[in-house]
């Protein structure tokens, strides 16, 4: 077990993992100001979109409008979800510098989300991968489900190194581990993390927690001390999973940063400006901030 790490990166995924599940399609100017108010906070990571088919999710269909309008700040990356080659080519043309592709754990999950198996998946990235190498993209991969699936219960460990190790080797410099329906705990996560790290270098692992039982940053807790130092999360507790039904948002940004900061672990985030961005994005979709620090705030 090594040291809790110095510094953590936050990707925030609050305008497309945490957006993507809302009743109510959110206008492309309420994103632009959402990515920039992320930015000005010091967020280095904004996932800012995805091009999947807007039949499956109408509220990403703008996400070329999205990236057209925002303020692109030096030294924060703007990447985007893709699920195959159209969605690259449109990524391309919008001037990203880095895509995101997203697999499951769980082949039941698999059939349900994307409509393939497993196996499937993976060889429909491949030439994602090449095409994204041409042309000097990173790509980050997503395992969804790894401590839990609606469909089918437990997750088998090995699924989960399978998928992570399959993602890694085609090029992903990064790989999420995704707690998709926020159903692990504190060992079982940890646990999680140290046999996908027997296969894919511990540096090249980020942390995706939903917050569904309340568990979220006891989780990643758990995790800070086997080396992971990349955590997903959205401001203002945003989220859930289209084909997940019951399963809440991903943990809260600035429920997180007040964590690491207590722990003096850097972000380069301002928790007060992220706190005040949480009440912008909840006020513009008519609710209250799902975090603790922002509704203690607000009190």
């Amino acid at each position: 077990m090594s040291s809790l790490p110095s510094r953590v990166r936050i990707v925030e995924v609050g305008p497309r993992d945490g957006l993507q599940n809302e009743a109510e399609i959110v206008p492309a100017a309420v994103k632009i100001e959402l990515i920039d108010r992320l930015g000005a906070a010091g967020c280095e990571t904004i996932e800012a979109g995805s091009f999947v088919s807007p039949k499956w999710i109408p509220q990403m269909a703008d996400t070329a409008e999205v990236l057209a309008g925002i303020e692109r700040r030096p030294g924060v990356g703007y990447p985007v979800l893709v699920p195959n080659m159209k969605g690259l080519e449109r990524a391309l043309e919008c001037g990203v510098e880095e895509v995101a592709v997203f697999a499951a754990a769980s082949e039941a999950f698999s059939q349900r989300n994307i409509n393939c198996s497993i196996a499937e998946s993976l060889e429909r990235f491949a030439p994602v991968m090449e095409a994204a190498d041409g042309n000097g993209l990173r790509v980050r991969g997503y395992v969804s489900c790894v401590l839990g699936c609606p469909y089918q219960g437990e997750v088998p460990l090995s699924d989960v190194v399978r998928v992570s190790k399959a993602l890694a080797d085609m090029g992903c410099y990064e790989v999420s581990l995704g707690d998709t329906i926020g159903v692990g705990t504190p060992t079982k996560a940890a646990r999680m993390v140290e046999t996908v790290a027997a296969e894919v270098p511990v540096e090249a692992l980020a942390l995706h927690f939903h917050d569904t039982y309340g568990q979220a940053l006891a989780n990643i807790h758990a995790c800070l001390p086997l080396g992971v130092a990349v955590v997903d999360a959205a401001v203002g507790g945003l989220g859930g999973c289209p084909y997940a039904r019951g399963a809440t948002g991903n943990v809260a940004s600035e429920d997180l940063v007040y964590m690491l900061h207590g722990m003096d672990i850097e972000t380069g985030i301002d928790l007060d400006a992220l706190t005040e961005t949480a009440r912008f994005i909840s006020a513009a979709i008519g609710r209250e901030p799902a975090s603790h620090v922002a509704r203690a705030r607000a009190a």
